[in-house]
């Protein structure tokens, strides 16, 4: 495609069109600032989140048209300047102060054909000082013979400004209706994964992979910030068979992860060679497997099967329950119902309808099927199953309080484990083991059993390596002796509790 105007390419698809300012050379502000000041180029991370984003456009399977705009002290290294493919990328030239001599130093040292330019400009004193500017000078002039194409001519909307204030879902819905209207997508390199504070700006990587439909991978992800390491997991590694790959792994550690951490699903999977760098460390989950229900019937205890027969006369009946706007508001109504539950505080107190219709709904041709609990036409209670490759998951099990002297919860689980039977699902988990004894004591009377898996940790980074060696990669709930952690929940309990009380009390 040449020039930037016309937003479709000759087969009808519409172009994304990029423009990145590459103010800074290195994800850390501090030591561009220095790097700047000193004009050097040298480390590892130099240009770092330019190479992803270089990476994520490659990838893309969207026609994608990248004008980069380099300062001299940002100019392409080798390893950039390989991924900058010409069929996808152009080589531009942010002007910083000499305009003429700037551009022949970015072309001697790219060769590459060079037509459009933007200004590099700071309002504040200080970066005028680092930029070596008179302090009355905000930005660069541009001689009348200046040979390039000014980019200012085509319109732009900025997605790192809009990714300040505005989820992901916001800035792909803002964005996709400007690349319709062949507006290009600006952005700084520098707030790929970070917040500005005084120039509004926000990462924008969330938004930009969806844009770009590329790291699809890392969708599932959850990312937890631990002592001063980031910890990553699978959000659905109890659901699939996962073995990380070193492209998986290389990507996360470019996007500031220090550990990742997954489990082998031993009951159906074990995995052949695990790396000698991947520390092993002992994890637990309830399992049940089934066979049928009147297998599981007759292996349980006569407690369990009378607590069954109670909620059966005292007329609660169980049914598989889609999942609809009834549904939701029935949920709701127990999220409701107490802002203490089981002696803590209940994190789904208070929630909204649409929070919680949005999230029953989108259980709908995801692999989740709800049971509930009825008494007189009235939901009081449910169990959300989420299923998996060879198991079903207990995702979540609620019932209304007053109506716990109907073994409610008995009567879901004995549902749930129907359902699984019915659908030839081997085996059914209900969280871990070890955390909370009544609820334990409750796993073990259904059936339920610990089951040992094996959790490995990946040390991606230098950080990550030190933290695992101090153990510090672990929660401190499972880094406690269990005699220890035992002790210490009804302390947990009051905490969590105190908590609530106090939050209510200043709002």
């Amino acid at each position: 495609m040449n020039g930037v105007s016309g937003a479709e390419s000759n087969n009808g698809e519409i172009t994304v069109k990029l423009r990145m300012d590459v103010d800074y050379a290195y994800p850390s502000r501090l030591k561009s600032f220095f790097h700047t000041v000193l004009g050097i180029k040298t480390g590892k991370d130099y240009l770092k989140n330019s190479k992803i984003i270089a990476q994520m456009i490659n990838e893309s399977t969207r026609k994608v048209k990248a004008y980069w705009f380099f300062t001299p002290t940002t100019t392409p290294d080798e390893d950039l300047l390989g991924m900058l493919r010409e069929d996808k990328h152009e080589v531009c030239l942010h002007v910083a102060n000499r305009p003429n001599a700037e551009l022949k130093l970015l072309e001697q040292a790219t060769k590459r054909p060079i037509k459009y330019y933007t200004i590099h400009g700071t309002e504040r004193l200080l970066a005028r000082l680092m930029w070596r500017r008179k302090l009355t000078e905000a930005k660069a002039s541009i001689p009348e013979s200046f040979p390039l194409k000014s980019f200012y001519d085509f319109p732009t909307i900025g997605i790192d400004r809009l990714s300040y204030a505005n989820p992901p879902e916001t800035v792909v819905r803002i964005a996709e209706k400007s690349i319709a209207e062949e507006h290009v997508l600006h952005f700084h390199p520098e707030w790929l994964f970070r917040r500005g504070t005084i120039n509004h700006r926000g990462p924008f990587y969330n938004s930009l992979k969806r844009i770009l439909g590329v790291d699809k991978e890392l969708d599932t992800l959850v990312i937890r910030k631990h002592v001063f390491v980031k910890v990553a997991q699978d959000a659905l590694e109890y659901r699939r068979d996962f073995v990380p790959q070193t492209a998986f792994l290389s990507k996360l550690a470019d996007r500031s992860i220090d550990i990742f951490t997954f489990i082998e699903r031993k009951w159906c999977f074990s995995i052949p060679k695990p790396e000698e760098s991947w520390v092993k460390e002992e994890d637990n989950i309830a399992l049940l497997p089934i066979k049928t229900y009147a297998d599981w019937l007759g292996v349980v205890g006569k407690k369990t099967r009378n607590m069954i027969r109670k909620a059966e006369k005292a007329r609660v009946t169980t049914a598989e329950v889609e999942p609809n706007e009834r549904l939701a508001e029935g949920i709701w109504k127990i999220y409701n119902e107490t802002p203490i539950r089981q002696g803590r505080a209940f994190p789904h107190y208070g929630v909204r309808l649409k929070a919680v219709k949005m999230e029953v709904l989108s259980g709908q041709g995801q692999g989740h099927t709800f049971v509930g609990a009825f008494y007189q036409d009235e939901l009081i209670g449910f169990i959300q199953l989420v299923h998996g490759d060879n198991i079903s998951i207990i995702s979540k099990i609620l019932s209304i309080q007053k109506y716990w002297d109907k073994a409610v919860n008995n009567a879901l689980v004995a549902k749930a484990i129907e359902v699984c039977a019915a659908n030839n699902i081997p085996w059914l988990m209900y969280g871990r083991m070890g955390n909370h004894p009544s609820l334990d004591s409750f796993k073990e009377s259904n059936g339920f059993s610990k089951f040992l898996v094996m959790r490995y940790y990946v040390p991606l980074t230098p950080k990550g390596q030190i933290a695992i060696r101090l153990g510090l990669h672990r929660e401190m709930k499972d880094a406690l002796p269990q005699s220890i952690k035992g002790a210490l929940i009804p302390v947990f309990n009051w905490v969590s509790r105190t908590k609530v009380q106090i939050g209510r009390k200043l709002k």
